[in-house]
């Protein structure tokens, strides 16, 4: 049984190619401190929000070992639309990526591949969890017969966590990436770019480890 089936109770043998390569690898477990924490910061940026019907446009990562960026790991790919898949439509206006850009990118399995290989033995960094889990999820499971596990850190809901500590319960967008980066005196980036945004994931989470009630995977994760 490996670390994925102790944790969920399910099977992971019907993954296969670079989703059961990445299964294969050992997860940092729970108890593992901050200090030693490996983490890949990701981004996916999409032509919506529901992933039966809408696709992944982009994908951005950044490896953090303990509290350090490792920038030399960061990797940014466009991905290019299978057969059928259609325009980016009204989504540009918010990424930034034409279908002339996207047209130009490179196929998901090769894009998901990598992105695997570079998260196996991390935990993977996200802001607002359900996008990168869900939009990933149906991508392993169209190409690699699975869905993807993996111990998960949002800085969104450690912060939203936070606030509520705080008794200051967050309300429109105060927990959007650039609002809670302004409030801890980080620059201001431009947004929706998946590279930029998996960098600012990663300064922001670095900040809020400092003060975080707990100091180890277990007391950041969501899953």
């Amino acid at each position: 049984m490996g670390w994925l089936d102790a944790l969920t109770g399910k099977s992971t043998r019907k993954a296969t190619g670079p989703l059961a390569d990445y299964y294969a690898a050992t997860a940092p477990g729970p108890d593992t401190p901050l200090d030693q924490l490996p983490m890949l910061a990701v981004d996916v940026e999409t032509t919506g929000l529901n992933p039966a019907k809408d696709r992944i446009l982009s994908i951005g990562w950044v490896p953090l070992d303990g509290r350090v960026i490792t920038l030399g790991g960061a990797a940014y790919h466009v991905v290019k639309p299978e057969s059928g898949d259609g325009s980016v439509g009204h989504s540009a206006t918010i990424h930034g990526l034409t279908d002339d850009d996207v047209a130009t990118g490179r196929p998901l399995s090769d894009v998901l591949g990598e992105l695997l290989a570079a998260l196996a033995g991390r935990a993977m960094l996200v802001h607002y969890e359900p996008i990168e889990r869900e939009f990933l999820t149906a991508a392993c499971r169209k190409l690699y017969g699975s869905g993807l596990k993996v111990p998960t850190v949002d800085t969104l809901e450690i912060e939203r966590r936070h606030m509520e500590r705080m008794a200051t319960f967050p309300r429109g967008e105060d927990l959007r990436l650039p609002r809670i980066r302004q409030r801890y005196g980080l620059p201001a980036y431009g947004s929706h770019n998946a590279l930029g945004d998996a960098l600012a994931t990663a300064e922001l989470y670095l900040v809020l480890a400092d003060r975080a009630n707990g100091h180890t995977l277990r007391a950041m994760q969501v899953r």
